[in-house]
């Protein structure tokens, strides 16, 4: 059965406002000063499946940007462009049916572009051996990660107590998608031991996916029908210009794993962060002596526990802790840090303001 790994590349990344932009969002922005994250998102993959095997899913606002700057291995062919965004739903019937039409029956792991893992080693353990079991089960995988700490901006994955199956991992039947807690219930959810973080990472059949669409996100599957069974491939691609806009905008999650009984979830412990807000940098670049994290030209005073992010311009502080500072040559955002998950909303009052050129 052949191995597709899918990407998903058609996020904005609005609480990294205002470094990340509807045409240049996270995913395609060098964080770590290695690569940019949808490289070192396919980098990863290239060890589990082919290169060629690599799917991408876009948007029509990134896609020229993406082309220019994504790895060369991965086939022009073989980046799927969505004219609009409707959700991780969508994107990932998109790309099933796209793989299932020219290769048949296939395995499909599914991953966000913009996660950083440490370990890739065991990153590329965990996906062979969920590979195996959604291969030999017909079960939709998801990976969750052990908790480290009581994290409230992650969403978790209760599952049973005992394993389903213990070869070739331990392998959960889910009891329910819980979404971000308070520290208090996230706090519970570490000392019970049977809740994981959710990574976004999945890995099912074409046929199994397209089946659950069929079942429970039945307007979405006919919706695509016309795309999935045209044979012309140009007029394939006009089919997805004309339908895109009128479909159905929902998650993955809430669409159909959080209401399948087919769903299983592999405990994953590789490093992972999904850096997902400015708050979580740290797990890319090192704090100094006093807590902050710093990726600018910076000279500090009594300034503790503090993001202080900048490209262009000397940025001095002085008697500060707790703060975000992001620097860009158009835009300044201050922000405490336990608010780091509320940056998107700048995003949204932007849009409502009409101050698209800061988007």
């Amino acid at each position: 059965m052949h191995r597709f790994a899918t990407i998903l590349a058609g996020g904005g990344g609005t609480r990294f406002w205002p470094l990340s932009r509807q045409e240049m969002p996270k995913q395609l922005i060098n964080l770590s000063g290695n690569d940019i994250m949808l490289n070192d998102t396919i980098d990863r993959f290239k060890h589990v499946m082919p290169l060629e095997n690599t799917i991408i899913v876009t948007n029509s606002s990134q896609a020229v940007q993406l082309e220019s700057i994504m790895h060369l291995s991965v086939p022009a062919a073989n980046v799927l462009v969505e004219p609009v965004a409707r959700n991780t739903a969508a994107s990932i019937l998109f790309a099933a049916m796209h793989i299932d039409r020219q290769f048949g029956d296939s395995l499909m792991v599914v991953s966000p572009s913009d996660h950083h893992i440490t370990d890739v080693d065991e990153f590329k353990k965990t996906l062979t051996e969920a590979c195996t079991v959604a291969e030999e089960t017909d079960k939709m995988i998801t990976i969750g990660i052990k908790p480290t700490f009581p994290s409230t901006g992650y969403g978790y994955i209760s599952h049973a107590s005992s394993p389903m199956r213990t070869e070739p991992c331990q392998v959960y039947e889910v009891s329910e998608f819980v979404e971000k807690p308070s520290f208090a219930i996230a706090q519970s959810y570490l000392s019970s031991g049977n809740y994981l973080w959710n990574s976004g990472i999945f890995v099912w059949k074409t046929s199994v996916i397209i089946d659950n669409f069929k079942r429970y996100l039945p307007r979405l599957y006919h919706a695509m029908l016309p795309f999935a069974t045209c044979e012309d491939e140009e007029r394939r691609m006009d089919i997805i210009q004309a339908i895109y806009p009128a479909l159905h905008s929902t998650s993955i999650d809430y669409g159909i794993l959080e209401r399948s009984v087919d769903v299983a979830v592999i405990p994953g412990n590789f490093g992972w962060n999904d850096i997902g807000s400015w708050d979580a940098l740290g797990a890319i670049i090192p704090p100094d002596e006093y807590g902050n994290i710093v990726k600018a030209e910076h000279l500090g005073i009594q300034t503790r526990d503090s993001i202080v992010y900048g490209d262009e311009r000397l940025i001095a502080t002085i008697g500060i802790e707790g703060l975000i500072i992001a620097d860009t040559k158009d835009a300044l955002l201050i922000c405490a840090k336990d608010r780091a998950q509320d940056v998107k909303d700048i995003v949204v009052l932007l849009k409502n303001k009409g101050m698209t050129e800061y988007v």
